[in-house]
């Protein structure tokens, strides 16, 4: 589907507060976009993935996110950067912080999904409506009310239920490496590094959804919102409110006439 088109489906059914975003893994040797920052070079910084997402979101901005470009030690082993150390696949980085011991730790970090090393070279971001690469997936993150209208919408014509997981902890590999491998759209539930390096707000969640799959979504928010499914929610005014009986009194006064 027209990358602009699902953008402007998104600004009619689901009304974001921040750029919805397109998203790329490139392999070695594909062209960069021509606008694409590269953190480290561009802005004289490494960042968090979550970091690079709310800069494209927030800003506008077009950015490649190399190996090089990146800050989270965890995040370069999820998207094949780096290669998982026994540091890391022991446990060491959970236990104590998210696990009470190394073991509980290396069972977390084993189930966090990962790229092959060397899988990819970058991750391309940009704001959807700006995208000049075919993305992998789109991101979109908005209030728990916008992420329900979006799973009813890909329920639309399949039927069923949505099925995501969730740690606390490694969301970029939620929406990224979860959502390709799986074809399949994520509810994403902000983990804890992104509420502190993104700047993800308490009452923001997000939604990932496969490229492949935006045409079928699209079709769902406009059939669902003509089934009468709409955002903002319009909540049920036909009712007649109970008031104070000191209020009830004066009702009670102007019926006798007094």
């Amino acid at each position: 589907m027209d990358l602009k088109e699902f953008d402007a489906a998104l600004k009619s059914y689901i009304r974001p507060q921040t750029f919805p975003l397109a998203i790329r893994m490139a392999r070695e040797g594909e062209a960069m976009p021509k606008r694409a920052k590269f953190p480290l070079r561009d802005l004289r910084v490494r960042v968090a993935v979550c970091q690079g997402f709310a800069i494209a979101r927030r800003y506008g901005w077009t950015l490649a996110m190399r190996k090089e470009d990146i800050s989270c030690p965890p995040a370069k082993v999820v998207f094949g950067f780096e290669e998982a150390i026994p540091y890391y696949t022991r446990g060491e980085l959970c236990a104590g912080t998210y696990t009470e011991t190394i073991e509980a730790g290396a069972i977390s970090e084993a189930q966090i999904e990962k790229f092959e090393f060397g899988e990819y070279k970058s991750i391309l971001v940009s704001p959807l409506h700006r995208a000049a690469f075919e993305p992998h997936l789109v991101l979109i993150y908005g209030n728990p009310a916008q992420v329900m209208r979006l799973v009813i919408a890909s329920l639309w014509k399949r039927g069923g239920r949505l099925r995501s997981g969730f740690s606390g902890r490694i969301d970029c590999s939620d929406i990224v490496v979860v959502t390709i491998r799986s074809k399949e759209p994520q509810v994403i539930l902000p983990c804890y590094g992104e509420r502190v390096f993104g700047q993800t707000h308490d009452d923001e969640m997000a939604f990932a959804i496969p490229a492949a799959r935006l045409e079928e979504i699209a079709e769902g928010l406009e059939g669902t919102h003509k089934g009468g499914i709409r955002y903002p929610i319009p909540g049920f005014l036909r009712y007649e409110g109970e008031f104070p009986a000191k209020y009830r009194r004066m009702e009670e006064i102007w019926e006798r006439g007094a």
